[in-house]
């Protein structure tokens, strides 16, 4: 709704100008009168008007120097100036002031609404085009954030060894020296476990805290799996890498004094990788971040840990029974839920975790290959999926090669998961639904509904587009628009509070997305359905 403010010395022209103007333009209201220029500079500070009808002859204050001092207070406010001097003096002067509406008294009722249409039609571009901007900026951010996530996942996974420094450096348009990771672990306090929503909550806040706290080096932030997040830090300078611990103990000491204050029910812990130069050792500057949070548990008075030598992934003291059990867990769930980036990750860490100590054999590690293949196969059977049993290895094989036949094993069991997941999408998508339905109300998203129905988040959508041939966005929208028309039908109830109540927090971006679901504002809308 634009706002209208009448300004004239004549109180008849006031409230004529006012009573054409409620009575025959949708979308815009007169929020006040003023008698003079003083008053005007006033009421345009108090009610921050979209369009002033400005007078131009005035005791005191005249209209001129009113526009002039308005303009100084708020650049945006339109002008449509009005006097019964056709002089072009006066014309020339509000024109320097980027004034382009000017009436001769006594006008037309015609001449009038034609003013306040060409006037609201070039706010309401102007709305129109910064909201296309943000919403441009905001879908960039978000396939920015997306992309870093699968980028840093292939990274620690060694899945991108053709990329060099300079090839990142060519993407991201600055000079890249090293990188090293660090790994930010978000666990609850005693044996509570942290909801969806909390882990979420947290997350959002992460993202935002580094990305506003760290503008020296170029970061990226990994996906969020069992509370940890992986976060890959590029410098631009060699100084940067001489000043490595210095510069991550500031940045971590940092993050936590904000973590603090935010009084999460959890604690957060880090471990950090050491920098190399090439870009296809960042994963070994991942599993020393993995290895240095492990360490943690043994330090409960410490928040972070630095890795102190290059090769701590090589060095490590055997892995404990109930360390590997968490592993396996963890690789147990990603195959349940189809995902193929998480499945590698987690068998990655769970092959460090053994070939990569001098204390494991190789008769060991051929052990533990053939017990998690096993449970694997029992855990498919008992979601009913059939799989032929495959010995993953011979008795002489060698180790890597192992490792690579278990790699390609496992992307084929995932691929007969992803199949088996998607006959039975049906009830997962009705589960999808029926949380929608029941939360529409609230800030929702993709990322919260593939975790309440155990999906990762592109599967999700994914089914989404294949069964309903619309985006997770769009049925989202249609729900809250059906319920917003259902809530018209009461007059009791404004635009505003209805624009809140189904979700969105914004009525101009609320009444936006209506028209162009309907075909009609929600104002339109309401005149037809109500009458």
């Amino acid at each position: 709704m634009l706002k209208i403010l009448i300004v004239d010395d004549e109180v008849l022209e006031r409230k004529a100008l006012t009573k054409i103007i409620n009575s025959s333009v949708e979308d815009v209201i007169v929020i006040g009168e003023a008698p003079n220029g003083r008053k005007a500079i006033e009421m345009a500070v108090e009610h921050r008007p979209d369009i002033i009808f400005m007078d131009i002859k005035m005791p005191g204050i005249d209209g001129v120097q009113a526009v002039k001092e308005i303009k100084k207070l708020d650049s945006r406010v339109r002008f449509i100036m009005v006097s019964a001097f056709n002089t072009f003096e006066y014309a020339k002067e509000v024109m320097q002031q980027g004034v382009k509406e000017y009436l001769l008294k006594p006008s037309s009722k015609e001449d009038i609404l034609a003013a306040v249409e060409r006037i609201s039609g070039e706010i309401l571009e102007e709305h129109r085009q910064k909201e296309e901007q943000q919403s441009l900026r905001e879908n960039l951010d978000r396939a920015v954030s997306i992309a870093q996530k699968e980028w840093v996942t292939s990274l620690l996974m060694n899945q991108v060894q053709d990329m060099t420094f300079d090839d990142w450096g060519q993407l991201l348009g600055v000079e890249i020296i090293s990188g090293h990771v660090m790994l930010f672990s978000f666990q609850p306090i005693g044996s509570t476990e942290l909801s969806s929503t909390e882990k979420q909550a947290w997350f959002s806040w992460f993202k935002a805290a580094v990305k506003s706290n760290v503008k020296k080096y170029q970061v990226m932030v990994g996906s969020i799996t069992d509370g940890q997040v992986p976060v890959l830090f590029l410098y631009k300078k060699t100084t940067e890498k001489l000043h490595f611990r210095s510069n991550a103990q500031s940045i971590i000491e940092n993050l936590l004094t904000l973590f603090n204050q935010e009084r999460f029910n959890a604690e957060l812990r880090i471990g950090v990788g050491l920098p190399y130069n090439h870009a296809n050792e960042l994963n070994k500057s991942y599993h020393e971040a993995v290895l240095a949070l492990g360490q943690l548990v043994k330090m409960p008075n410490r928040k972070y840990l630095f890795c102190e030598k290059q090769g701590l992934a090589l060095s490590a003291e055997a892995p404990t029974k109930s360390a590997v059990l968490e592993i396996e867990k963890k690789l147990l769930d990603a195959v349940r839920q189809g995902d193929v980036n998480q499945v590698l990750l987690t068998f990655d860490t769970f092959v460090t975790k053994l070939k990569d100590n001098p204390h494991v054999k190789a008769p060991m590690v051929k052990k533990s290959f053939d017990e998690l293949f096993i449970l694997i196969s029992r855990m498919l059977h008992d979601l009913g999926i059939s799989t032929e049993q495959t010995q993953v290895h011979n008795e002489f094989e060698d180790i890597q090669v192992m490792i690579e036949k278990g790699k390609s094993h496992l992307v084929a069991i995932v691929q007969q998961v992803q199949v088996w997941r998607n006959n039975h999408a049906k009830g997962m998508l009705h589960k999808a639904k029926e949380y929608i339905e029941h939360h529409y109300d609230n800030s929702i998203t993709l990322e919260l509904v593939a975790e309440f129905v155990e999906l990762s988040p592109f599967y999700l959508s994914k089914l989404f587009k294949d069964r309903f041939g619309m985006t997770f966005i769009d049925y989202l929208t249609e729900i809250r628009i059906n319920h917003a028309k259902k809530e018209m039908v009461n007059p009791g109830k404004s635009l505003k509070e209805i624009c809140y109540s189904v979700g969105y927090k914004d009525p101009n971006y609320f009444s936006r997305v209506f028209k162009k679901t309907t075909g009609l504002s929600p104002t339109e809308y309401r005149k037809v359905t109500v009458s």
